[in-house]
């Protein structure tokens, strides 16, 4: 696990994300953003394994920036949420719910989380119901979403003005 000193401002949350390949984007778009950290949740691959040798798909896809980006793993989230509240992140899902607004009118704050879905399943109620902001990237064609790691970069680059 790679980890740093640096004050973190904007995290990213990965519960359950099944791909490497997705993980992978996802480091990579985060590098270019200028993530502090991921946190890797459930059964979403980390870079490393637990024989301490890189994992090919993420590393195909994230070019190096899994070794540049901060990231843990993490088996109990709900813990994460709330001592990240206490701290003062807002918390924001990148999900469609009956509760989401639209992505484009969330606001940068200074420090926030932010928490992407399983690509089948998304995000479940008992993760839902922890966010300050459900925010949702609307569709305009016949799909009904975007792939994740598609949505984080769409999302993530006007929710933080890059």
């Amino acid at each position: 696990m790679k980890t740093n000193n640096k004050e973190l401002n904007t995290i990213v949350i990965l519960p359950d994300i099944r791909s490497a390949e997705n993980v992978g984007s996802i480091f990579r778009t985060a590098d270019a953003l200028g993530i502090d950290q991921i946190v890797l949740g459930g059964i979403t691959p980390d870079p490393i394994d637990k024989f301490n040798r890189p994992n090919s798909k993420i590393a195909k896809t994230a070019l190096g920036a899994e070794k540049t980006i901060s990231w843990t793993h993490c088996n109990s989230l709900s813990a994460r949420f709330a001592r990240l509240k206490k701290a003062g992140y807002t918390l924001v899902a990148i999900e469609q719910d009956k509760r989401s607004v639209d992505y484009k009118k969330v606001k940068k704050v200074d420090k926030m989380v932010f928490v992407m879905g399983n690509e089948v399943e998304g995000l479940p109620k008992n993760i839902l119901d922890k966010m300050d902001i459900i925010a949702e990237i609307p569709m305009q064609g016949g799909k009904e979403s975007l792939n994740v790691s598609v949505s984080f970069g769409v999302a993530l680059f006007r929710i933080l003005n890059k």
